[in-house]
């Protein structure tokens, strides 16, 4: 299995730049729940690991490659050894804008959550961030990095972070909505989350510009039988 390293930010280290951030997000893909994005940033200058901490420190890695325990452990170490800044944008924006401008709003606020944190790296930042797209209307310097989670440990720490923040999250939604299932799949369109869905149908968390919860929608499901039964008459 690929571990990522600090390679890519050592090597920025001695281009000079001084403040390299990973940026990583959580969500994009499920029918529920926001979208959550990370922000860090490791405290150590010189990207050095304790060699008593390099174990642990192999836990930093895609956090989809994790198990929950895993995840929860390599998510306190993070907390400890990088600035952490998290962004969450709520499903009525991700209606509104659409997922992936959401997916931008959550990374914007999480690197805002982290300058506030650490105010002398503003305007010296150097993004680094999971996927082929850079952030849009951001004037830094930064760097898209498909596959980065795999390959950037400070992306890898980013990933992490919103994905724990973003399942503990689900942890409460399963007792604030009961019977879809919320903690066993964190609102990703399973066959139990489906049957859920066309059984209960879509509560407040649910994202109703997606289409398999428009379909379980009673009232979209009318409106669309009526518009078929409208242009029969024609």
């Amino acid at each position: 299995m690929h571990t990522p390293t600090f390679e890519k930010e050592l090597t920025l280290r001695l281009e000079g730049e001084a403040f390299i951030i990973g940026i990583d997000e959580a969500g994009r893909g499920p029918l529920a729940g926001p979208v959550v994005a990370a922000a860090v940033c490791y405290r150590t200058a010189n990207f050095s690991v304790p060699e008593a901490l390099a174990k642990e420190f192999s836990l930093i890695r895609d956090s989809k490659k994790l198990s929950p325990k895993q995840r929860e452990k390599a998510f306190s170490l993070v907390q400890e050894h990088f600035h952490v800044g998290t962004g969450i944008i709520n499903p009525e924006t991700i209606d509104r804008v659409n997922i992936l401008q959401a997916t931008f709003l959550a990374m914007k606020a999480a690197l805002t959550d982290l300058l506030r944190q650490l105010p002398e790296a503003r305007g010296k930042e150097y993004l680094l961030i999971d996927g082929n797209q850079p952030l849009p209307s951001f004037s830094g310097t930064q760097e898209a990095v498909i596959g980065g989670d795999s390959l950037v440990r400070s992306i890898a720490a980013a990933s992490i972070v919103a994905k724990v923040t973003r399942d503990r999250m689900f942890d409460e939604y399963e007792a604030l909505y009961p019977g879809y299932g919320f903690v066993q799949h964190k609102g990703y369109g399973t066959k139990v989350h489906m049957d859920a869905l066309r059984h209960l149908g879509p509560c407040a968390i649910h994202r109703q510009s997606f289409r398999p919860v428009q379909l379980t929608n009673p009232e979209t499901v009318n409106r669309k039988f009526a518009s078929v039964l409208q242009r029969k008459k024609r």
